[in-house]
């Protein structure tokens, strides 16, 4: 399988073991939930792993691919505040942990460049399949 054909499927791999994740641990991201945002942390975190959860089928089907593509780097760009707050509150803590917190800040760009170019080939998938 060329890696353009297996980049979205990928994609879609990581989103859905995320959004299991939020359901099976959930207390750590509850924990990076912005206190800033209304309702409880445990809420932000089952909405954002159903958000994940339909975005991983989204960018498995070809058909809604593009879309959910771009929703994705969208989500990415959302959560960035939980990172930063995840950097904030880890700032004490042993220097490997300290790290990998600080570490995931940059991580978003290759992340939502991803998701964008998924969406590209995407489009351009539909556009050649238009062509046929």
């Amino acid at each position: 399988m060329p890696r353009s054909e297996r980049s979205p499927l990928l994609l879609a791999g990581l989103l859905a073991g995320m959004g299991a994740a939020h359901f099976a641990v959930p207390r750590p991201f509850d924990a990076i939930v912005p206190r800033t945002l209304p309702g409880s942390p445990r809420t932000w975190t089952h909405a954002s792993g159903v958000a994940e959860l339909v975005l991983a089928a989204g960018v498995a089907l070809p058909r809604t691919r593009r879309t959910a593509s771009l929703a994705t780097a969208a989500l990415f760009v959302g959560v960035f505040p939980a990172n930063v707050k995840m950097a904030w509150d880890w700032r004490h803590r042993p220097a490997p942990l300290k790290a990998a917190a600080v570490a995931r800040l940059p991580f978003q760009v290759p992340l939502v460049m991803w998701a964008r170019s998924v969406a590209e080939g995407a489009r351009t998938a539909t556009t050649a399949e238009g062509r046929s």
